[in-house]
């Protein structure tokens, strides 16, 4: 990565201009998920498995519900967390993580609140490590408007909300494209998080930024982050496998959109997954002209909504089993990219029986296998 894009940090970010912001999904799909292009300054570089670091902002109505809860006009001074003045209005606006309520904030506003405040000795016995899951059960779905409506007068002067909250900080998302191809801006795939809980609609802090307060021309600040655990392989002859469901996809246009502008010559194979092909296909015609015009080698889709049996990645390449085997032997890197908590272990899973069956071996001498691709960098995870 050029030395140039450190100029821009998480703590001093470029101010980008919003390029595109175009929705993917068709109308019928059940989620909403967004390309997003934005611009770079000259000197700003990236490589295929990097991320782009967004900074949001809280959504207007959100800030102007907790100075109503908190009985604060939003002209006050305070000091923000590098000691420089604000009002607290800007504040909350852009530097106070007001969204999804942590344990953390819940802590300290029961440790500053006065006696007086409605359910305290509740929100005291929540504290320690022994109360960990009954505190966790009370913030889930919550947002810090909910503690201060359900538990109001903890907050008595405005300085406070810098000792309960935390600093709202970037957002990372996987970088979608090739500068090769797209030498001034960098792109992104963003799911827009909507949902209801404990009577009230919640929005991602970022994505719902993306989704509804950042049209074409839109200011948004921006910086590029290495990732130097995601990569492709030095050899550009060397195949590759790539697993990315969802908008896990995202790197993997920027790896084949990187393979593509410099000719490389290694196979490509990606295993998509989505709930319904009509709708959430995302980037369709792009990755079809690349299996046209040979960039992609396969191309393996699991769309789980579009028969009675719910199909995923992990049934694909369990029925490709020996010639992901065959692959493998060859040489090829494996990325797999999205959902941590589930279909990452599913997909690990299907990889260990598929070494199994291939070298004909017990459990135990898979995961050897797996552990040495991952010695040779050749087994790689960028997941959320």
């Amino acid at each position: 990565m050029s030395t140039d894009t450190q100029k821009y940090t998480r703590n001093s970010p470029y101010e980008s201009k919003m390029l595109v912001n175009q929705v993917l999904t068709d109308r019928d799909s059940e989620k909403e998920t967004r390309h997003i292009e934005l611009a770079l300054e000259e000197g700003m570089a990236y490589t295929p498995g990097d991320a782009v670091g967004i900074q949001p902002t809280n959504r207007d109505s959100e800030v102007e519900a907790v100075l109503k809860a908190l009985n604060f006009k939003g002209d006050e001074k305070v000091l923000d967390f590098f000691k420089k003045e604000d009002t607290l209005d800007n504040a909350l606006r852009t530097k106070l993580h007001i969204g999804k309520l942590t344990r953390g904030s819940v802590n300290s506003y029961a440790k500053i609140a006065p006696e007086s405040v409605p359910g305290l000795d509740f929100l005291k016995s929540l504290a320690g490590q022994d109360n960990k899951s009954r505190a966790e059960e009370y913030v889930w779905g919550r947002e810090f408007l909910d503690l201060i409506t359900e538990h109001p007068g903890g907050i008595t002067d405005p300085q406070q909300l810098f000792t309960v909250l935390q600093r709202l900080t970037p957002r990372m998302y996987s970088i979608a494209s090739s500068q090769a191809k797209h030498p001034d801006a960098v792109h992104t795939t963003v799911r827009v998080v909507r949902y209801h809980t404990h009577n009230r609609d919640r929005q991602g802090l970022c994505s719902g930024h993306l989704g509804e307060r950042a049209d074409e021309g839109a200011i948004m600040p921006i910086f590029l982050h290495a990732n130097a655990n995601f990569r492709l392989p030095e050899d550009t002859e060397t195949p590759v496998i790539m697993v990315g469901p969802g908008t896990g996809v995202a790197p993997f246009r920027s790896f084949l959109q990187h393979r593509q502008a410099h000719g490389h010559q290694g196979n490509n194979w990606l295993f998509f997954g989505e709930q319904r092909e009509a709708s959430d296909f995302l980037y369709k015609q792009e990755f079809q002209g690349m299996l046209k015009d040979g960039t992609l080698t396969r191309l393996d889709t699991a769309f789980s909504r579009d028969q009675t049996k719910k199909i995923y990645v992990q049934d694909r390449m369990r029925e490709n089993q020996k010639e992901l085997w065959s692959w493998l032997e060859r040489g090829a890197y494996f990325y797999v990219c999205g959902d941590a908590s589930r279909m990452a272990k599913d997909v690990e899973q299907t990889l260990l029986d598929t070494i199994a069956d291939g070298k004909d071996c017990s459990p135990e001498h898979a995961q050897e296998y797996l552990n040495d691709l991952k010695k040779q960098k050749r087994y790689q995870l960028d997941v959320y």
